[in-house]
C-alpha cells in the first residue's frame, strides 16, 4: 500500500527531520522549522512520557518512514536480517541500505529516497547490464549501477550528472565519474550505518 502521508507530518510525529523532501527540508520551509511540534488540530501539546512499547512503536515508525516503507515490507526486512549470523540489528540496518532505492538515493541521483524510488520505479537503472526496475531490490557486492543509456539523454540526467559526481557518497560505493557507473565495493560498514536509528528498540518491538 503506497504511503500518502504528508511528509512534513512525518517528521513532524517523529520529532525530527527525516528529510524526506530533500533540498525543501534544507529551507525555511520545512515543517520542522515552522511548526516544531507534534500534529494535531489544536496546536503544541504538552508533551507526554511515552512507555517502553510507546517509545519501541515510536523508533520503529521512524525508521519505516525513513525508508518509505510499508509495514509488511518493513517486518519481512527484518526476518530475513534476524536470521542471518551476526548482529541483528547491524544486519537489518545493512538491509536496509542495500535497498537499489537507497542505493540510488546514497549515489546522488535523488534528493530524497521517494524520489529514488520513483526513479528505479521508471527503470531509468541497470544493475549489471540487466533492467532493475523494483525498489526492495538488493544490491550486493561488485554490482554496477547505472542509468540506462535510454535515459541518459533525459532532461533530468543531462542537468543531474554534475551534482552526482560533486555528492558524497558512503565508503561501500564508488562513481567512477568519466563513465558514470557505480559500483557497490562492500556490504555498508558500521560507520556507514544510520546513526540516528536506535535498532535495539525495533528488535525489542518486534520480538514481543
Amino acid at each position: 500500500m503506497r504511503n500518502i502521508e504528508n511528509k512534513c507530518k512525518e517528521c513532524r510525529r517523529a520529532g525530527e527531520k527525516l528529510f524526506l523532501k530533500g533540498e525543501r527540508c534544507q529551507t525555511a520551509k520545512c515543517g520542522m522549522v515552522k511548526r516544531n511540534y507534534a500534529p494535531g488540530f489544536h496546536g503544541p501539546k504538552k508533551s507526554r512520557r511515552l512507555s517502553d512499547y510507546g517509545q519501541q512503536l515510536a523508533e520503529k515508525q521512524k525508521a519505516k518512514r525513513l525508508y518509505g516503507m510499508s509495514e509488511k515490507q518493513f517486518r519481512l526486512t527484518f526476518d530475513k536480517a534476524s536470521k542471518k549470523t551476526g548482529d541483528a540489528g547491524k544486519n537489518f540496518l545493512r538491509a536496509l541500505e542495500m535497498r537499489l532505492d537507497n542505493t540510488v538515493f546514497r549515489l546522488g541521483y535523488a534528493s530524497s529516497r521517494a524520489q529514488a524510488r520513483q526513479l528505479v520505479n521508471h527503470n531509468h537503472f541497470t544493475v549489471n547490464a540487466k533492467k532493475a526496475g523494483i525498489p526492495s531490490f538488493t544490491v550486493k557486492d561488485g554490482d554496477l549501477i547505472r542509468v540506462r543509456k535510454s535515459s541518459q539523454n533525459s532532461p533530468y540526467f543531462r542537468n543531474i550528472n554534475e551534482s552526482v559526481k560533486k555528492a558524497e557518497r558512503p565508503s561501500w560505493l564508488n562513481l567512477d565519474t568519466s563513465s558514470m557507473i557505480s559500483k557497490v565495493l562492500h556490504e555498508p560498514k558500521d560507520t556507514d550505518l544510520p546513526q540516528n536509528i536506535n535498532v535495539q528498540m525495533i528488535i525489542e518491538y518486534y520480538s514481543k
